[in-house]
């Protein structure tokens, strides 16, 4: 997540999604989560992050000392947490230092990162700031040319030089993990999207707390007594064009498996496993009856019954969305699996919360791009999970 995509020039204007966490060893050094979940955010006793003197510094950096040497960026939103702060960044004209050059993000960044860095030595004894300046965001970069991409497609513009100046001041500690990540919302819906999310996130993180035992990813935990064998089998059946020897093994290398058996990681009350649980997967053939298949699943929900879909086509992303409007619970198979500090969209999180939905996922996590297509065989073996899940064929709403 920290590669820099590389037909985009840095310099130019835009909007960018930035992401920095602290240095391994420093153990939430900004601040802790506060608040209360029953109260709104905004409020005063509602949830959030309640800062050190280093989180207050490190905000004060990120919201004045940026903009003091880059004026044409502009902070629009951010939230610094306990051991990571995420902001939009707004590139309203190129980016140029105060000499006129033309500034990669990657230097802004490093910049950033090390004036931080004096300030928390100074904070925290190590150094003196007596003689120098406080902000030095302009300090690591001085509108130096950005470094080519490196081995991988990993750009590290910046960093090399933070870490100089850190080894000129003795090899004192960092406050900050190497790069950053970035993201670049493509339209004002995901921008939108992404400010939600950011402001989200003490909320996120309390509940995440405060539900430790479910909100949060549990490894291996269901196992679908499907092999790779009869997974095989069932792909050779339902896809018009079953996957050759080599796409298989493919396909099995990304799936979780456990004495066997592929295997499913989960996020939510896995409570819900223990009730009567069906299928909802919609076929092409069946399209005329699908008036029929919605009020089936819908019915059996009411009476208790919890559906499970990996929602994938439009009828299946009706009918579970239906469901969860109606206050019926659902489990959902996901299409990648679950990085260690996997947390969802606020909404989705409420629900895990609420016992609304568990969330179950085949597949080891990848890092994937928007425009990465999905196959027929990779959707077929989530149906084909779903039904394992559920011990029922998908067909059940005929009978």
């Amino acid at each position: 997540m920290k590669r820099r995509k590389l037909v985009h020039d840095y310099s130019r204007r835009g909007v960018y999604h930035i992401t920095i966490s602290v240095a391994a060893g420093q153990r939430q050094p900004f601040g802790r989560i506060a608040g209360r979940l029953d109260r709104p955010d905004g409020a005063g006793d509602g949830p959030h992050v309640e800062l050190t003197a280093v989180g207050r510094m490190v905000e004060e950096e990120l919201t004045q000392s940026i903009r003091r040497y880059y004026p044409m960026l502009e902070v629009l939103e951010y939230v610094v947490m306990p051991e990571h702060l995420h902001f939009l960044l707004v590139a309203h004209g190129d980016v140029v230092s105060q000499n006129g050059n033309a500034t990669h993000l990657g230097h802004v960044i490093a910049g950033f990162k090390y004036g931080c860095n004096k300030r928390f030595w100074a904070l925290t004894g190590r150094i003196s700031l007596a003689t120098e300046s406080p902000g030095t965001v302009a300090g690591a970069s001085a509108g130096a040319a950005p470094k080519a991409a490196g081995a991988g497609g990993e750009t590290v513009l910046g960093d090399s030089v933070a870490k100089k100046r850190a080894s000129s001041q003795g090899q004192l500690p960092p406050l900050f993990d190497k790069g950053y990540c970035d993201v670049m919302p493509v339209d004002d819906a995901q921008l939108v999207t992404q400010r939600a999310y950011i402001r989200a996130n003490p909320r996120s993180r309390l509940l995440r707390t405060s539900n430790r035992q479910w909100l949060q990813p549990q490894r291996r935990t269901v196992d679908t007594a499907v092999s790779l064998p009869a997974l095989r089998g069932y792909l050779q059946r339902e896809c018009a064009q079953a996957p050759n020897e080599e796409l298989f093994a493919l396909l099995a290398k990304r799936l979780l498996q456990d004495n066997g058996h592929v295997a499913c990681d989960s996020y939510g009350n896995a409570e819900l496993l223990q009730r009567r649980l069906l299928p909802v997967v919609c076929h092409r053939a069946d399209a005329a009856l699908f008036p029929q298949q919605k009020a089936r699943c819908l019915s059996e929900a009411a009476a208790g019954a919890v559906l499970v879909s990996a929602r994938i086509s439009r009828g299946e992303q009706e009918i579970v969305d239906a469901a969860l409007l109606s206050g019926f619970p659902v489990i959902r198979i996901e299409d990648n699996g679950f990085p260690d500090l996997y947390h969802p969209s606020a909404d989705r999180m409420d629900d895990c919360a609420a016992s609304l939905l568990l969330l179950l996922t085949p597949w080891s996590y990848q890092y994937t791009s928007h425009d990465e297509a999905i196959t027929v065989p990779f959707c077929k073996t989530m149906n084909c999970i779903a039904q394992a899940v559920c011990r029922t064929k998908d067909s059940w709403w005929k009978e």
